[in-house]
C-alpha cells in the first residue's frame, strides 16, 4: 500500500509543533536516562563512551524513532491497525498486533509502581522527614537509607497506595482528547522538568570536590575502556542508545499519527532524540558531582536514587531542598512516561474495538491497576515467589517481558516491514514530507540491511545477557 493511500489524518491531533515534540521525548524520558546511563558511562570508559554513545544514537536511536513514527504518520493508526493499513493486500504483517499490544499494558504494571516510588520519596523529602536526617558517617547513613527503602517495599499498603495515586492521575489526563489533556498536561511538565534539571546541575556543580566527580564522568579514561574492552562498551553503548528511547511496542507511532505533515521526521526524529540525550547526560552532570563530593560510590538501579542519592542528600547543607527538587524532577521523568504510554493504550483500544475515549481511560486504568497487583505485592506479601528463580520477583518478569523480548523483537518487527513489506520508499518518502532534513535514497542499503543486524544484535545480546544471568 503507498504512502499516499494510506495517508488520512488521525481521530485526533496535537495543538503544536512544540507539543508534539516534549510529549513524544517524554515517552522516551524515563528512569533509564537516570538510574542507568551516567553509571554505565562512568564505568566503560566516561568521556569515551559518552563519544560512542552519541554515535549510537545517531545510527541506530534516530532512524528507529524515524521508523516507528512514519508508519504511525501515514497511517493515523495505533500500533493494532498501522501495519494492517500499510501492508501489501493479502499480507500477515498485521498479526504482530496480538503480541505488541500487550508490551505498553506490561511496562505499565510495573512502571507506574517504580513511579510510585518516587512519589513516596517526594512526599517524604517535602514533609521534612529527610530535613533531620544528617549523618556524618556516611556507613551510618548508608544502613539507614537501606533500611528506610526495605521498610517502605515491605509495606504493600504505602506501596499500593502510591501506585494506585500514579495511574488514578494518568487515567484522568487520559478522560480528555489528547490536545486538551495530555498535551495541556505534558508540555509544562517536560519544561519544568528541563528547568529544575539545570537547576540541580548549577548547583551540583558547585559543591566541593564535584569536578572529581566531572572528570570521572566526562574525561576519557583508557584504563576504564580497556578494562570493559570495546566489544563492552559498543554493545552498552548499543543497548542503553536502543533502551531508552523505547520503540518498538508502539508509543511514538501512537504520537506520530497524531502529528502534523508540515516537518520533516528527520527533523522531529533528531529533536527528541536530542532531548532524550540531554536529560540522561544532565543527569551525570548532577549524580557525579553529588556523589563524588560526599565520598559516595554511585551505583546502578533502584539502589542509586533510594539508597546512594538519598546517603548524599542526608549529608548536604540544603539536602532537603536539594532531594525535594531531585525526586521531583525524576518524579516527572517517570509520569510523563506512565501518561505518554498510557495515551497509546487509549489509541490501541479505540482503534482495536472502537471504544471512545471516557470508557476507554476507566477501563485501562482498571486493567493497569490490576497489573500492577503482582508487581506490588511481590514485594512483600508474594515475596517467596520468583518467577525467574533466584531472588527474582514480579518487577523483573515484567522488566525481563519487554525490555528483552518486545522492545527488540517489536523494532526488528518494524525495520523488516519498512523493507519487505511497507517498502522503503513509501517509508521514505512519509520522511520527508514536511519542511527539513530529508533522507536520502542511499541510505535504503542501510534500513533494508545494517539496521535489521544490529537490532538483531541488541536482541541476541539481551539474551545471552539473561542466560548469563541464570547460569551463574
Amino acid at each position: 500500500m503507498s504512502t499516499e493511500a494510506g495517508q488520512h489524518s488521525g481521530p485526533e491531533k496535537l495543538k503544536s509543533r512544540l507539543g508534539f515534540i516534549l510529549l513524544s521525548a517524554g515517552c522516551a524520558i524515563g528512569l533509564g536516562n537516570v538510574w542507568r546511563f551516567p553509571y554505565v558511562a562512568g564505568e566503560n570508559g566516561g568521556g569515551i563512551f559518552v563519544a560512542i554513545y552519541i554515535i549510537c544514537l545517531i545510527l541506530v536511536g534516530v532512524p528507529a524513532v524515524m521508523l516507528e513514527m512514519s508508519l504511525g504518520r501515514a497511517t493515523g493508526k495505533s500500533i493494532t491497525r498501522a501495519y494492517e493499513a500499510a501492508e501489501p493486500p493479502g499480507s500477515r504483517w498485521h498479526l504482530s498486533r496480538y503480541v505488541l499490544i500487550a508490551g505498553p499494558y506490561i511496562l505499565l504494571g510495573f512502571y507506574t509502581v517504580l513511579t510510585g516510588w518516587l512519589l513516596y520519596y517526594l512526599c517524604y523529602f517535602l514533609t521534612g522527614d529527610f530535613g533531620s536526617l544528617h549523618y556524618s558517617d556516611a556507613a551510618e547513613a548508608g544502613v539507614a537509607s537501606l533500611q528506610r527503602f526495605r521498610d517502605f517495599l515491605g509495606n504493600p499498603g504505602a506501596m499500593l497506595t502510591a501506585t494506585m495515586i500514579v495511574i488514578a492521575a494518568a487515567g484522568m489526563i487520559a478522560l480528555r482528547r489528547v490536545e486538551k489533556g495530555l498535551e495541556a498536561v505534558t508540555k509544562p511538565l517536560m519544561l519544568l522538568l528541563l528547568f529544575m534539571l539545570v537547576a540541580l546541575v548549577a548547583y551540583c556543580l558547585t559543591l566541593p570536590g564535584a569536578m572529581e566527580g566531572v572528570r570521572y564522568y566526562l574525561y576519557p579514561d583508557l584504563t576504564r575502556f580497556r578494562n570493559a574492552g570495546l566489544s563492552r562498551v559498543v554493545t552498552e553503548a548499543l543497548t542503553q542508545a536502543f533502551f531508552t528511547l523505547s520503540v518498538g511496542q508502539g508509543s511514538l507511532l501512537v504520537f506520530g499519527s497524531y502529528s502534523s505533515r508540515e516537518h520533516s521526521l528527520v527533523n522531529e526524529s533528531l529533536y527528541i532524540v536530542g532531548l532524550d540525550f540531554m536529560v540522561a547526560f544532565l543527569a551525570g552532570l548532577i549524580i557525579f558531582p553529588a556523589c563524588f563530593s560526599y565520598g559516595i560510590s554511585p551505583d546502578s538501579g533502584p539502589n542509586l536514587l533510594f539508597i546512594t542519592m538519598i546517603n548524599v542528600f542526608s549529608g548536604m547543607e540544603h539536602g532537603q531542598t536539594a532531594g525535594v527538587l531531585f525526586f521531583f524532577f525524576m518524579f516527572i521523568a517517570a509520569f510523563t512516561t506512565v501518561a505518554t504510554v498510557f495515551e497509546g493504550n487509549m489509541a490501541a483500544l479505540r482503534d482495536l474495538f472502537g471504544i471512545r475515549r471516557i470508557p476507554g481511560a476507566l477501563l485501562n486504568t482498571l486493567f493497569i491497576a490490576v497489573l500492577a497487583l503482582p508487581v506490588v505485592f511481590g514485594f512483600n506479601i508474594l515475596g517467596d515467589i520468583h518467577p525467574l528463580g533466584g531472588d527474582s520477583n514480579f518487577l523483573d518478569l515484567g522488566d525481563f517481558i519487554v525490555s528483552t523480548n518486545i522492545l527488540p523483537f517489536g523494532a526488528l518487527f518494524l525495520t523488516l516491514f519498512a523493507a519487505l513489506g511497507w517498502g522503503f520508499r513509501n517509508f521514505r518518502n512519509e520522511v520527508n514530507t514536511g519542511s527539513g532534513l530529508k533522507l536520502p535514497a542511499w541510505t535504503s542499503w542501510y534500513f533494508r540491511v545494517l539496521l535489521p543486524l544490529v537490532i538483531a544484535l541488541i536482541l541476541i545480546t539481551g539474551y545471552a545477557g539473561i542466560i548469563s544471568k541464570w547460569s551463574s
